[in-house]
């Protein structure tokens, strides 16, 4: 199976990456600035920050070349050069972001992750950074032919599906599914107490289903506890609840979030492998929600190394006014929901 790919014929995106060093296994755009989101006008996006990520196989020569392309890009951290960089790189989720770039005549952030780093985060969710943002409907501008990579990126959405199945009830429709997807990598998130809109998720979902629905159509026909009607654009859906069924499912989730869960419910000491305690799991009837307490501890600790360390990488200026963009569009989207 392929990855369904939502390639962009906008040429505003193919020209943002003729700015940079062209040696990508990957590259997207997501984001409000990419794919519109609820309650924000067609002209709001226009004006949006673009928000890309490549993914690169060697990343100490990528940013030795762009820190002569686009040496302005960097902060401070420039001044140590690209292994120093590259090293950082490496903290929290894996991926170096540049932020608030002027780039023909739009704002854009680019986030650098090494491809090893976005295979082990697709495969088993190591961070859900990168793996939650390809969960969502993404614009890919370039892919090599890497088959490694293409089966993480599949696996990642397979995973994506598991997870949702395992949170649901027992029958659900096509959004609630899509819902529970796009909202994975926002368990735990602390940005979502403070820093984002609170109806980020159902502003995602409910002006994409379409898009949702071409990244997970191929996923869900041949899943066969779906009857996905695509010509309708509806699923019927009927989750075998039972603890065989989930027990199935829980093994079948990445490596990360098992580790999680187990230790969720496994006493200190007790020396027990994963599958007898993932097997007690699939018995308790809170098991939807320890799959989401353990997706929660992925992202809660990701996301807070990854906060602290963009204050090196954007610098002090940039991440304040980067900070406040956001806290005004969580206030913008809370004084919309009163009104």
């Amino acid at each position: 199976m392929s990855l369904p790919v939502l390639s962009s014929s906008a040429v505003k995106f193919r020209r943002v990456l003729a700015h940079f060093p062209q040696e990508l296994s990957l590259a997207f755009a997501y984001g409000s600035g990419v794919f519109r989101q609820a309650g924000a006008s067609a002209e709001h996006g226009e004006t949006n920050m673009l928000d890309f990520v490549f993914a690169v196989d060697d990343a100490v020569t990528w940013h030795m070349t762009n820190l002569v392309k686009n040496r302005s890009h960097y902060s401070f951290l420039k001044f140590f050069g690209p292994k120093k960089i590259s090293s950082i790189q490496r903290y929290g989720a894996g991926i170096y972001y540049n932020t608030l770039v002027p780039c023909n005549d739009r704002v854009i952030k680019y986030g650098v992750i090494s491809t090893d780093a976005l295979i082990e985060d697709l495969f088993h969710w190591k961070t859900l950074y990168v793996a939650g943002r390809l969960q969502k409907p993404v614009k890919i501008l370039a892919q090599n032919e890497n088959s490694r990579l293409q089966a993480a990126l599949v696996s990642n959405l397979k995973s994506a599906v598991t997870a949702a199945f395992l949170m649901l009830p027992e029958s659900f429709s096509e959004e609630d599914l899509y819902m529970q997807i796009a909202g994975l990598s926002y368990s735990g998130d602390f940005r979502m107490i403070i820093g984002e809109d609170k109806s980020k998720v159902q502003n995602i979902v409910k002006p994409n289903v379409a898009h949702f629905q071409k990244l997970y159509s191929t996923i869900l026909q041949d899943c066969p506890q779906v009857v996905y009607k695509h010509q309708l654009g509806r699923l019927e859906a009927s989750i075998d609840k039972s603890p065989e069924g989930q027990f199935t499912q829980l093994m079948a989730l990445p490596k990360t979030l098992q580790q999680k869960i187990t230790a969720l419910v496994n006493p200190p000491g007790k020396n027990r492998d994963v599958e007898e305690i993932l097997l007690q799991v699939a018995h308790d009837p809170d098991c939807g929600f320890l799959v989401h307490q353990g997706i929660s501890g992925i992202v809660r600790s990701s996301s807070l190394v990854q906060s602290a360390k963009s204050i090196l990488t954007a610098g002090a200026k940039k991440s304040v006014t980067y900070s406040l963009r956001k806290l005004y569009k969580m206030t913008k989207g809370g004084l919309k929901k009163t009104s």
